[in-house]
């Protein structure tokens, strides 16, 4: 068999097609033929930003990957108890989640994958969904039931095995984002920067019960939070009129004068400045975005407040199944979000993506989409 893969050999310049031959799987690996993998923001830092990769380059990029399992070979790594199927995925349909921890370490064992030295992430530790096909392992898949066809619609909501590719990123980095932050019923949530993770915190934190403000510099997405379910929007781009404009936006919604959380999901730094000078008592600022940048912050603030500042890496590969749940259910929303493109169409799509033309989440689509 031969797999088709869109590589980048030096970042900056334009992705080369190569074609070869399957690779024979490692013990506890899995072949996963890729229905849809969406274009990220990371993908972007790789290819434009110069971020390092951990494997060498030439690479295939793309983490939000979903497909048909072609078959896996032995047990999983590390010992773990496997998932049901999890040594024979011939035709299922999964996720693949954008990090899979060894499941074995010490790390893993406490609880904390996400810091996982022997942790796996597609187009950055190996070759990612940029391609036909990509080998994971075995045991980190999420298995998609009752799905054979990468159009077929799945759940009340219709979604499709393609449209669920954000589920690996963009929408379960926000599920561990509002575990996190351990909103509930009630509490109050700013939401910053509403792209692709940033939309489905707010959907997220909505379906906790929390009343929710976003706030973000596009018209358009501003727009589309509150067809999310956003009570408030506040326009980001004077820093000093949003601090107000959410404070008030927030009084008016009758928040609790304590514990609101803020979630930075813009990964820039006037969206992280912004961010932090919203912390307020007993507050929590979940830190979800990424930059390079290294934005001044008046620390003794959170000692002041009596707040606290989380990150979050990826998402525990145990949370997909309810966040798959609920995407299923219709209570998150994810087809309106998504667009697809044909994977030759890759570099077009990377470089719409750096000028800011795309207002939703590109999903590429290899030609071949049978398992």
């Amino acid at each position: 068999m031969e797999i088709t893969r869109w590589v980048m050999q030096t970042p900056g310049e334009a992705l080369v097609q190569v074609r070869s031959a399957a690779p024979t799987l490692n013990t506890g690996e899995a072949l996963v033929q890729v229905a849809g993998c969406g274009v990220c923001h990371t993908d972007l830092g790789f290819w434009a930003d110069g971020v390092p990769t951990r494997a060498e380059l030439p690479l295939a990029l793309g983490h939000e990957v979903t497909g048909f399992g072609g078959g896996a070979r032995g047990p999983p790594r590390g010992g773990r108890r496997p998932p049901p199927h999890a040594g024979d995925w011939l035709g299922k349909a999964v996720v693949v989640p954008a990090v899979i921890p060894c499941g074995a370490c010490a790390a893993c064992k406490a609880g904390w994958g996400g810091v996982c030295r022997g942790q796996f992430m597609p187009g950055n530790d190996g070759h990612g969904g940029f391609a036909s096909h990509m080998v994971v392992p075995a045991h980190g898949l999420c298995e998609v039931p009752g799905c054979t066809e990468a159009d077929q619609p799945l759940g009340d909501a219709g979604v499709t095995l393609r449209q669920l590719s954000v589920l690996a990123d963009a929408a379960s980095t926000a599920w561990q984002a509002v575990l996190r932050s351990e909103i509930g019923d009630g509490g109050a949530a700013v939401v910053i920067g509403c792209g692709g993770v940033g939309s489905f915190v707010l959907q997220l934190a909505r379906a906790q019960g929390a009343r929710v403000v976003a706030v973000d510099v596009d018209d358009r997405r501003r727009a589309a939070a509150a067809e999310l379910g956003a009570e408030a929007t506040v326009d980001g781009s004077d820093p000093k009129a949003a601090r107000k404009a959410v404070r008030a936006a927030l009084k008016e919604l009758g928040a609790p004068k304590f514990g609101v959380r803020i979630f930075e999901c813009s990964g820039h730094p006037a969206g992280q400045d912004l961010a932090f000078s919203l912390v307020g008592p007993a507050g929590t600022l979940l830190v979800v975005g990424y930059t390079a940048a290294r934005p001044a912050l008046h620390l003794s603030r959170l000692m002041a407040m009596d707040a606290r500042a989380i990150g979050t890496w990826g998402c525990d590969p145990a949370l997909y199944p309810e966040l798959l749940d609920k995407v299923l259910a219709g209570d998150v929303i994810v087809a309106p979000l998504v667009e697809e493109h044909p994977l030759d169409s890759v570099q077009e799509v990377l470089e719409a993506l750096q000028r800011h033309e795309l207002s939703r989440r590109a999903v590429l689509v290899p030609s071949q989409e049978t398992p």
